[in-house]
């Protein structure tokens, strides 16, 4: 008896740990999923598909010819802000590739800007000194419950449009000046050579880029850390002041001189220009403030007594301990805020600023009429710096990531 019992236990065991059957590859839920999705598909073609059709047939009916060839036609208006050359005689695509300039320059500047405040925001809003604290925090809510449209009128009618006239523009030094017609600054004179300035920032780069990783290998065998900041910005920009100054590049500075009404010569950067960047740089550094803060209160107290028990002072607790750990928390929101900044600056459009929506986006297809284009191009281009931004904040992440064993 005890023994038929036994088989039949190991019996029911067998039968218990057996897999249940697998779902074979053609069953009747995966088709109908398949199925679900295939006409999902169907109908997004059909819809993309129907307005093309649309848009043709619309096109044809105005008589507007479709196509890219608009862009070796003659612009004939101007750009009061230009990074390379251009005049009314330029074409289409020239206008293109200097509205993309300044869309690219004002958000580059804009980045660096707002992260460097936004750092300074965070750590000074928890800051021991009560005024230090309360006057970051003061910033912060301030400029991020306001509407940046808002902020950018208020620089640009309230700041920067009272200022005085060229004739009575305010003197920086005698070389530069401040006037309702932006900032006049001395205009470097080169040869041809310029790019050679460039190539040895490369050079020094990578150099830099090299000491750092040696750096890294030398502290992880080691344990000495070896403090590598300043002779990395040593290597970039040494080098490419030495090619400017000494190679035969820099002929000489053109400094401004008022004549007439405006200054002759040297190099204007134009109140919208201003208004537009600082307006960008307190909205974005205002929630990188926050973002920062975050990062470094995720850091587990624990931590930071540990580093004081060691030795380390407030400044070496906060770059060596606290900052490393919080950045893990930092980069992905803060790369939110950078994408944010890029898509913020079409607002250069209310100002004035000829930004790529203003030139290409405006005036272009006012001209031009080739709305599908000049539509299509500037949403390119602003996808492409997106997708560039967001894959090199995900690298610098993954580098910043802890590494499990």
């Amino acid at each position: 008896m005890s023994g038929r019992t036994m088989a039949g236990g190991g019996a029911d065991d067998r039968g218990a740990s057996q897999a249940p059957p697998r779902e074979p590859a053609w069953s009747a839920r995966r088709v109908r999923a398949l199925a679900i999705q295939g006409v999902i598909l169907a109908a997004l073609l059909g819809l993309l598909a129907w307005g093309v059709d649309n848009a043709i047939h619309n096109l044809q009916k105005a008589g507007i010819a479709s196509g890219f060839r608009f862009l070796g036609n003659r612009a004939g208006f101007d750009i009061n802000f230009r990074l390379i050359d251009y005049s009314p005689a330029s074409t289409y695509g020239r206008a293109f590739v200097v509205g993309a300039l300044n869309t690219l320059t004002v958000s580059l500047l804009g980045i660096a800007a707002a992260t460097v405040l936004g750092f300074l925001l965070g750590v000074g809003r928890l800051s021991r000194n009560w005024l230090v604290s309360r006057t970051a925090a003061g910033v912060i809510e301030t400029v991020r419950n306001m509407p940046l449209l808002l902020q950018l009128l208020f620089w640009y009618t309230a700041v920067l449009a009272p200022l005085p006239r060229p004739r009575d523009a305010i003197s920086l030094g005698g070389v530069a000046f401040l006037s309702n017609r932006g900032l006049t600054v001395p205009r470097p004179l080169t040869t041809d050579a310029v790019w050679m300035v460039g190539a040895a920032a490369v050079l020094g780069a990578a150099a830099a880029l090299g000491l750092a990783l040696w750096a890294a290998r030398r502290t992880r065998i080691t344990g000495r850390r070896l403090p590598v900041g300043w002779a990395g910005l040593a290597l970039v920009v040494l080098p490419a002041v030495a090619t400017l100054a000494w190679g035969g590049v820099l002929l000489g500075w053109e400094v401004p001189a008022l004549k007439g009404f405006n200054f002759a010569g040297g190099l204007t950067l134009v109140p919208e220009l201003i208004a537009l960047w600082l307006a960008l740089t307190l909205y974005s550094g205002a929630f990188i403030g926050e973002t920062v803060r975050a990062g470094i209160l995720s850091v587990p107290q624990g931590q930071v007594e540990a580093a004081r028990a060691l030795g380390l002072g407030p400044a070496g607790v906060l770059r060596l301990v606290v900052l490393p750990q919080a950045m893990r928390v930092i980069i992905p929101p803060m790369t939110s805020q950078y994408l944010n900044l890029l898509k913020n600056s079409s607002l250069a459009v209310v100002i004035g600023f000829p930004d790529m929506v203003a030139v290409f986006s405006g005036t272009t297809l006012n001209q031009t009429g080739q709305a599908i284009e000049t539509i299509g191009m500037t949403m390119l281009v602003y996808l492409v710096v997106s997708f560039a931004i967001s894959a090199a904040m995900n690298l610098y992440n993954r580098k910043m990531a802890i590494v499990r064993r």
